[in-house]
């Protein structure tokens, strides 16, 4: 049986984000001076909000933040979003599918609704999702607590059970495992790596997607 609903993380599951960023902020902190590659953030950061990266930074790398770290960062990822952001592959077809079975589905993401809302729009995918947008500034605590998972369901008239979680991170596949909800890992975006699929499953993914016709089939196939 189908689910009742679909959630899709933002980053690395609708677009191909995650390496933009990972480098956009890597040279920050090496300016701020805190010397890291886009490796180290990619591996250290993925499925964070920008605000949980920057306690960490603070609390865990002892390095002293601007107070408009969060804004700045925000605006660096704009100005590439806007010339280097794309889909991800095959994502368009997986909507549509989704669009004629009738399943709803919608964005759950750690981002801000106007960074989620702007990389949608920049890659033509915001008019799929009809404003069933869901941020992690709505809830208390972001992933990878259930919170934004819960919320996502109760305002789509979902029930936990009833539902697949799309995710490319630890922390989202832990948060949709604590709420309740069937987790499909993605594996898919041009940051993942040979280790991303044993990561995604140890947090508890169900089973592991390389591509977005993958994705389909789990979900038009689920029981």
């Amino acid at each position: 049986m189908a689910p009742k609903l679909v959630i899709f993380d933002c980053d690395g599951v609708l677009v191909d984000s995650e390496l933009i960023a990972s480098r956009q902020l890597a040279a920050f902190l090496t300016e701020l001076g805190r010397s890291t590659t886009a490796l180290e953030c990619r591996n250290t950061f993925t499925g964070m909000s920008i605000k949980s990266v920057g306690e960490h930074v603070h609390h865990n790398w002892g390095l002293t933040l601007p107070t408009n770290f969060v804004e700045q960062l925000r605006l660096r990822d704009y100005e590439a979003f806007a010339t280097e952001l794309t889909a991800i592959a095959g994502i368009e077809a997986v909507l549509d599918e989704l669009k004629t079975n009738r399943i709803p589905f919608c964005v759950a993401s750690s981002g801000t609704p106007e960074k989620i809302h702007h990389s949608l729009a920049i890659t033509g995918l915001l008019n799929h999702f009809n404003g069933h947008v869901f941020s992690a500034v709505q809830v208390t605590h972001g992933k990878p607590a259930p919170d934004l998972f819960e919320l996502a369901a109760y305002e789509m008239k979902a029930r936990p059970q009833d539902c697949i979680v799309v995710e490319d991170a630890p922390p989202g596949v832990q948060g949709g495992v604590a709420a309740g909800m069937t987790v499909l890992g993605f594996c898919g975006g041009s940051h993942c790596t040979n280790n991303t699929p044993k990561a995604l499953s140890d947090a508890g993914a169900q089973d592991i997607a390389m591509k977005m016709a993958e994705v389909s089939d789990f979900l038009l196939n689920s029981v």
